[in-house]
């Protein structure tokens, strides 16, 4: 009864008005809110490396380099989306998300074709170019994703990004389980489920993606929230049963119900979703259905029928339009507006901000990205067993969840309550990554779970908070595109440190010990290392780069202490507030005319 009489007339159900609110919640916001959740969960296929580079490294017989160059176009892939910025610019959201979905099945596919040698196996700069295609694709779908998502939720844009990082680091946990569940333990296999499940999302869920009305809502937060705390049991239930699965073992049947219960879990959040275009139908239907009705739509003919989601532009020709001196792009590139305004990219790019900004953050992710590409060839050479690698592969991605989830909240908080800058939060992550990176370099009993956490919390952090830092210095106009030039930072950082660093001072040390074992060392053969001094040397530099990557992002604290003390979302609040009064003005006439 309260549905039929919420959505019907009379003692029936209309049909017709559960059809429309079946599309209000399929065309609405929300609903693409939960269909961006489910695209992130999908696309951290980059963020397995660890899991699947010994099987490359054994089937096609590579040095430690040569696979560290991998992991490098791998990270090369993952971050060179400018051209993804761009293209959103100027298409649909859409279509990004076709595009990186193409991209991913080609690239991962044609991996696993390699691997299982059922093609010849091709030249080191091939598998550089398949890895770089399927790395690649998401940037592209997560360009389509998560710029849609800040666009229509401006005034927390803190919280969503650090949510829809936060699926993004659960991604590497959720597509273990669901591998476990369809192939068992064969890691070949791995690589075509990485080809086909998040193509398959980005191919279901493209449609619903689209910009929708950017203003913010009361409610908004408090769903965002509900949003949060569902994603905190997920997470927990993988953590659960990540534990779980490596003290025992598992049948089929049982990795079949762990995945199932995480379905349910990644899904629950559609309830929300529900919950919240219901509270907007309701205050829809009330506003239609008041004595008064009649003569408010005489007065305001659009009230009633308007979309809540429908950009206003599209119905009508701009009502407002800035004219703008005919001045060429490179005559005011070291011209910008003020912070919080819309910087053009090149003003953006050409900023000193964003020039201190990019180079404390190759520092970051560089250093955090060396622990996390080279985790398996750690936890060997440190002596750590065979079925722990993949606690330490599960440990940073549950932590980078966690990182992204907290950095997005608290920062978020923080900067509303104590005005403290955003950069501050970075300079913390550098030097929090310091003592994981200690406990690598001088092997702390143990020290590989403590330093996965570590690594991975500040490696998740790092991602939202860049994101939010770039939105708010430099505009929402672009986006898109300095999204992307911020994503730059973490493949320069990876073949700095992980290739020219990690990857050099790995096989110089593994040669060393061959030689002095009388040992032939053959060229195409896998070179292993063993002992404390893989990698001591390495990650000592690791602290000290941090350290470097500190003092800078200190600079950028100093320089931007005065902009965060101002009300950064002030505008968007001022436009919730106009929508607000103006819906009060058209309820009290409608009150008004009744008596």
């Amino acid at each position: 009864m309260a549905f039929s009489t919420a959505y019907g007339r009379g003692d029936r159900i209309s049909w017709v008005s559960i059809k429309s609110f079946s599309l209000q919640v399929l065309t609405g916001r929300w609903f693409m809110m939960f269909s961006s959740f489910m695209i992130m969960s999908m696309s951290g296929a980059s963020y397995m490396f660890g899991l699947y580079s010994r099987e490359i490294k054994s089937a096609l017989g590579y040095d430690q380099s040569t696979l560290d160059l991998l992991s490098f176009f791998k990270d090369l892939g993952s971050s060179i989306g400018i051209h993804a910025g761009l293209i959103n610019e100027v298409t649909p959201p859409w279509f990004s998300l076709f595009m990186g979905g193409v991209l991913n099945f080609f690239g991962y596919f044609m991996i696993w074709l390699i691997v299982t040698r059922k093609i010849p196996q091709p030249r080191v700069w091939h598998m550089c170019l398949y890895i770089f295609l399927g790395s690649n694709s998401h940037c592209s779908t997560n360009t389509g994703a998560l710029v849609t998502s800040v666009k229509n939720f401006p005034g927390i844009r803190g919280i969503v990004l650090g949510i829809l990082s936060g699926y993004q680091g659960l991604s590497a946990a959720i597509i273990t389980q669901v591998y476990y569940a369809l192939y068992g333990n064969d890691s070949k296999s791995l690589i075509l489920l990485m080809a086909w499940l998040p193509t398959a999302t980005a191919f279901v869920l493209l449609p619903v993606i689209q910009n929708h009305r950017s203003i913010q809502q009361p409610n908004d937060t408090k769903a965002f929230y509900r949003f949060l705390y569902l994603s905190l049991v997920l997470a927990g239930f993988l953590m659960i049963v990540i534990i779980v699965q490596n003290c025992f073992t598992f049948s089929q049947s049982e990795y079949n119900f762990t995945t199932t219960v995480m379905l349910l879990l990644l899904i629950l959040p559609l309830a929300v979703v529900i919950v919240e275009e219901h509270r907007i139908w309701k205050n829809k239907q009330e506003n239609i259905n008041r004595e008064d009705g009649q003569m408010l739509l005489a007065n305001y003919p659009n009230m009633a029928t308007e979309n809540p989601y429908q950009d206003k532009s599209s119905l009508a020709p701009h009502t407002e339009q800035i004219v703008q001196e005919n001045v060429s792009c490179w005559e005011n590139i070291l011209s910008p507006p003020e912070r919080g305004e819309d910087y053009t990219i090149l003003q953006a790019i050409f900023s000193i901000d964003m020039v201190i900004l990019l180079l404390a953050s190759i520092c970051s992710l560089g250093s955090n990205l060396t622990m996390v590409n080279n985790v398996s060839q750690i936890g060997t050479s440190l002596g750590y067993p065979a079925h722990t690698i993949i606690i330490f592969v599960s440990l940073t991605a549950i932590w980078n969840y966690l990182g992204n989830i907290i950095q997005g909240v608290v920062s978020e908080y923080i900067i509303t309550k104590f005005k403290v800058p955003r950069p501050f939060i970075l300079t913390s992550l550098l030097l929090i990554s310091c003592a994981g990176h200690l406990l690598i370099a001088f092997n702390v009993p143990n020290g590989l779970y403590v330093a996965s956490i570590v690594i991975g919390f500040c490696f998740g952090a790092n991602w939202p908070l860049l994101y939010s830092i770039l939105s708010e210095l430099f505009g929402l106009k672009h986006y898109s595109t300095l999204y992307n030039v911020g994503a730059i930072t973490s493949p320069i950082g990876s073949y700095l440190f992980n290739v020219r660093v990690a990857g050099y001072l790995y096989d110089r040390e593994a040669r060393r010990q061959m030689e002095a074992m009388g040992q032939k060392i053959i060229p195409g053969e896998e070179l292993k290392c063993n002992g404390d001094e893989c990698y001591k040397l390495t990650f000592i530099i690791m602290t000290i780069v941090c350290l470097f990557g500190a003092l800078l992002s200190l600079i950028l604290v100093f320089r931007t202490t005065q902009f965060y003390r101002s009300d950064l979302y002030k505008k968007f609040n001022e436009a919730r507030t106009d929508e607000t009064e103006t819906t009060v003005c058209y309820n009290r006439i409608g009150l008004s005319s009744a008596n």
